[in-house]
């Protein structure tokens, strides 16, 4: 059985989603954050980043970067059809993404609201802020051009891609500006966290 170190709204909720739509069994460990529990002894033993998630495995071993565990998940559970078939142009197309997306967006979501830890200057804080809003927006674009017809990233059926697209777009601030660029990818967002078994998770981490 899995165990999920996990906090509400965190980039945790990926995790969850995709443990959800594999049907794997695993415990929740709820990570307080608005308490700094991810900095406790206990967590730092896990995760000496001090972030969540975590995900230790049956064995024992713990993973960290929500990205590794989707692509982890996806290959222990092949049959829930998440990421394709070994040495298929789908399952390659699936690493990319996930690569680029990792990268690209989940980096510059940070650099958006925490501009403060990439600079020495708290006065040049905006111009960080702005520099990574042009960056999401330009790789959002890329995003959405490569995106298929729908309702998923690759077409018909749901990868670990549309999971962590899901997330991530719940945390950016400019649903309007997503709605008239990018109308692929909020369709993607509204089949995820309306399909069956991430629904619940939704209301969970998003409300």
């Amino acid at each position: 059985m899995y165990k999920l170190y996990d906090g509400i709204g965190t980039g945790g909720a990926c995790v969850h989603a995709a443990l959800e739509q594999i049907g794997a069994a695993y415990e929740k460990v709820l990570v307080d954050t608005e308490k700094s529990e991810q900095k406790s002894d206990w967590f730092t033993k896990i995760n000496p980043r001090q972030q969540v998630p975590a995900l230790v495995l049956d064995d024992g071993t713990a993973m960290t970067e929500s990205a590794a565990m989707l692509l982890y998940l996806a290959d222990a559970h092949p049959e829930a059809g998440l990421m394709g078939t070994p040495g298929t142009s789908a399952r390659a197309s699936t690493m990319r993404w996930i690569v680029f997306i990792s990268a690209n967006i989940y980096e510059g979501l940070l650099r958006e609201y925490y501009a403060d830890r990439y600079i020495d200057d708290p006065a040049l804080a905006g111009n960080v802020t702005k520099s990574a809003v042009d960056f999401l927006k330009r790789n959002y674009k890329i995003l959405e051009e490569a995106a298929a017809g729908g309702p998923f990233f690759s077409g018909d059926s749901m990868t670990i891609v549309d999971i962590y697209l899901w997330m991530l777009l719940q945390w950016w601030d400019y649903p309007d500006w997503l709605t008239s660029e990018c109308p692929k990818l909020c369709t993607l967002v509204e089949a995820v966290k309306t399909s069956p078994k991430i629904g619940p998770v939704h209301k969970i981490h998003f409300g």
